[in-house]
């Protein structure tokens, strides 16, 4: 009988927090609690709601589940949803709490799901003072990315540092999961002893759901001499770039496209503003919806649109919307370049691609594309995020299980 384990598990985000890091550190406990041992204990270390304010007051602190294999501590922080100076603060208290309560703790392996880098090193530490083993979950190159996202050439000066914190964090973990192959050539460059794995977002199982229902008819909806209905569903910040495309592409297709754009962010202002300079009508700019009613958005669309700014850094990347866009059958209008750009053009059909921020491009591509549901049966059946969670689990539970 294999003994009870205690386990700990680190991410800024979790659910009901909306984003994509939250539904994958829930995905990752539900696969784990299914597999420990009687006796066990997951410790989930995360924040209370910090990056959109709806439901915040609404959610435990301290909640209970699994039949008691599971504690999730959502600490007080603020700031999560402010600029990068609020957001380094919000993770400051996080860390304070968090080491706070695991001081006297003994864990036989400690999680880090990261985008920005200091969850991992939070979790090397932790795991260094428990003598505990180490998964890092990486699911953004917040090294590379530095650069090109601080003005001023503050990112160059800086990115040394977190080099020297990177390594710090990583070169001793027991394992290391990139989210994206586009990471690979940096990532084993630099590490190239590390065990790395690559376990993705996926579909959630939402949309799986969504994905057979009635509410993904067969016909979108268009309707003949109707403009057609756009939407863009997700994060507005600098790495989407929404208002360097969005408003000229809404001026050039007045009276033939009407934009829905559900989000928020800190570039929703500068798209609000720059819509409003154009005196534009065919863009409504809506704040984030719950996750449930998501696919009743998508399914009043006729085409998806997708977009990522123009950084070298973003080149590496796989959104997880594309997931889940994929999964309605709707048509994909995406601006992507590099590795995302060569995934979708592998793994998913109707779908019409255009160079970041290149406005007659994407008019272009948005011509290319066949207006009609179209299920993408073997993407969905490939790319199931509780089939990917489950493997994820397996290599987690192989790390603690293994010298039993």
């Amino acid at each position: 009988m294999t003994a009870p384990l205690r386990l700990l598990l680190l991410g800024f985000h979790y659910p009901p927090d909306i984003s994509a890091g939250a539904f994958r550190a829930q995905a990752l406990v539900e696969a784990l609690a299914r597999r420990l041992p009687e006796g066990s204990e997951l410790l989930v270390l995360t924040t209370l709601p910090n990056r959109y304010t709806a439901g915040r007051d609404a959610v435990p602190e301290v909640e209970t589940q699994a039949g008691g294999k599971v504690t999730i501590r959502r600490l007080p922080v603020a700031g999560g949803a402010g600029g990068m100076a609020a957001q380094a603060l919000a993770f400051l208290r996080y860390a304070r709490h968090a080491n706070a309560l695991t001081r006297h703790g003994s864990y036989d392996l400690v999680i880090a799901t990261s985008s920005r880098l200091m969850t991992a090193v939070l979790g090397r530490w932790i795991a260094r003072r428990s003598n505990a083993r180490l998964y890092q979950d990486i699911r953004d190159n917040f090294v590379d990315n530095l650069p090109h996202v601080l003005p001023l050439g503050a990112g160059h000066l800086l990115a040394p540092l977190f080099a020297r914190l990177e390594r710090w964090s990583l070169e001793k973990a027991d394992c290391l999961n990139l989210v994206s192959r586009g990471f690979g050539d940096y990532f084993q460059a630099r590490y190239p002893r590390l065990a790395i794995s690559w376990h993705t977002n996926g579909i959630d199982p939402l949309f799986l759901e969504a994905s057979g229902s009635v509410r993904f008819p067969s016909n979108p909806g268009h309707r003949q001499g109707q403009p057609l209905r756009v939407l863009y569903a997700g994060n507005l910040g600098a790495g989407q770039g929404i208002e360097r495309i969005l408003p000229a592409l809404a001026e050039r297709l007045a009276g033939r496209v009407e934009f829905r754009v559900i989000g928020a962010g800190g570039r929703r202002q500068r798209l609000c503003s720059e819509l409003s300079a154009r005196g534009l009508t065919n863009v409504q700019v809506e704040n984030p919806v719950p996750r449930s009613r998501l696919p009743a958005a998508y399914a009043e669309a006729d085409v998806l649109f997708l977009h990522l700014n123009m950084l070298p850094s973003l080149e590496a990347v796989l959104p997880s919307k594309l997931f889940e866009y994929a999964a309605t059958g709707r048509p994909i209008w995406a601006g992507l370049s590099g590795f995302p750009a060569g995934f979708v053009e592998n793994e998913i059909d109707n779908a019409a691609l255009f160079p970041p921020g290149d406005v007659e491009a994407a008019l272009d591509a948005l011509g290319r594309l066949e207006i009609c549901f179209r299920p993408r049966l073997r993407f969905v059946a490939r790319w199931r995020r509780d089939t990917i969670m489950q493997a994820m689990a397996d290599d987690l539970m192989a790390l603690v299980t293994d010298d039993t």
